[in-house]
């Protein structure tokens, strides 16, 4: 039996949450994994019933906060090591920055056999200024000299992470997608069409257009708002935008639609801008949707417009980050430089006012991601890998 310790930073809704989540359950019976995360954020919604869904019993580790501690980092980093040396892994798989700092360094002091480390993303470029940037990239270098392997979820994140970040030489980097259970969004589409029209009470022939994510500055809900601002007065079809999430910047989010003077409510009035916060169904609110937008600064593997995909929904997008490993440009998704506000704002018309462009993106979504992103290839590739490194 190959024993496997699993740690992520926390259980918030997004890609790494269901990617341990599925890996934790469904590797095959060679395998026996324990699941450790760390104390929920409060500005992120709890996915705590991803978790329980599949019937599994984390360890939480209160003190494994996003804020960075000298106190809870090293009381975090003691229970893990300790929890190591009872457990006795062969591997000790760490998911994103925080469980990967403390779980590499705790795994490699109880000299554990082998150490994987999955970047679901990364600060390097968008989030902080040259000077921390700088200190993180030399945190990664020598956790990476400590880690048998480093897997990034893309090919594009394999690029900026050995030939531009220079975190670690390419041959210690293996590519492995994330994947998912997206059947559900395949399923009773008209139904919950319905539904999610109904509640905000969109008419037929409203098109809705859904920014999924974070409230955060790095999802640069600033460029949306521009361009809806810019296609509201040019197009000649009615529309209704959707905001769904929440987080830190929210604030500054709604004082910037006040800027523009775009009439935004919280689903209570008929406003062209809806701040829903938190949709736990998002197939229902995919299905309610027509166009799926994007406009970060930085993506690893963007699961909303993985999900749009598998909703068949248009999508349109920033070229950042891994997305074009996720969409395919002009046939699922269409693409504008990074913070472009003529492109986005262009883009985002044509959909609106092309139907039939529209119809054709949305129809190639499933047929792109049904395989390439699903949990059954995810563990497969993954016990491969764990397999391979435990031979050497």
């Amino acid at each position: 039996m190959i024993k496997v310790l699993r740690i992520i930073n926390r259980f918030n809704l997004g890609g790494p949450t269901y990617n341990v989540a599925y890996l934790s359950k469904y590797l095959s019976n060679d395998f026996e994994t324990l699941l450790i995360g760390g104390a929920k954020d409060e500005t992120e919604e709890s996915s705590d019933f991803i978790i329980n869904n599949l019937g599994l019993q984390p360890i939480i580790i209160d003190e494994m906060k996003r804020a960075i501690s000298l106190k809870n980092d090293y009381i975090a980093y003691k229970k893990i090591k300790k929890i190591i040396k009872e457990y006795k892994p062969d591997i000790v798989h760490t998911h994103a920055s925080k469980a990967g700092t403390l779980g590499r360094l705790a795994a490699s002091a109880c000299g554990v056999p082998v150490i994987v480390h999955t970047f679901h993303g990364h600060v390097f470029h968008s989030y902080f200024g040259k000077l921390k940037t700088s200190f993180y990239k030399n945190i990664e270098r020598y956790l990476a000299k400590k880690s048998t392997v480093i897997i990034a979820i893309s090919e594009k994140q394999k690029e900026e992470l050995t030939n531009i970040h220079k975190i670690c030489k390419p041959e210690k980097v293996y590519v492995i997608p994330l994947g998912f259970d997206l059947s559900k969004f395949q399923d009773n589409q008209e139904q919950k069409r319905k539904v999610f029209r109904g509640k905000y009470n969109l008419n037929e022939d409203e098109i809705a257009i859904s920014i999924i994510g974070r409230l955060v500055p790095v999802k640069n809900h600033r460029l949306f708002l521009e361009g809806l601002k810019i296609v509201s007065e040019k197009t000649t079809k009615k529309i209704k935008a959707f905001i769904i999430g929440d987080g830190e910047s929210r604030p500054e989010i709604e004082k910037k639609a006040q800027e523009l003077n775009i009439d935004f409510s919280s689903g209570e009035k008929n406003t062209l801008l809806t701040f829903t916060s938190w949709i736990k169904d998002i197939d229902t609110a995919l299905a309610g949707s027509d166009i799926i937008a994007l406009t970060s600064f930085n993506e690893g593997t963007p699961v909303s417009l993985i999900e749009a995909q598998a909703a068949n929904k248009a999508i349109v997008t920033t070229n950042v980050g891994g997305i074009e490993n996720v969409v395919i440009p002009e046939k699922t998704a269409l693409l504008c430089e990074n913070d472009n506000i003529e492109q986005f704002a262009k883009h985002l018309l044509n959909l609106i006012e092309n139907e039939t462009l529209r119809d054709s993106l949305a129809t190639e979504g499933w047929k792109n991601v049904k395989e390439k992103f699903h949990f059954t290839r995810l563990v497969a590739d993954m016990e491969k890998l764990y397999k391979k490194l435990l031979k050497k």
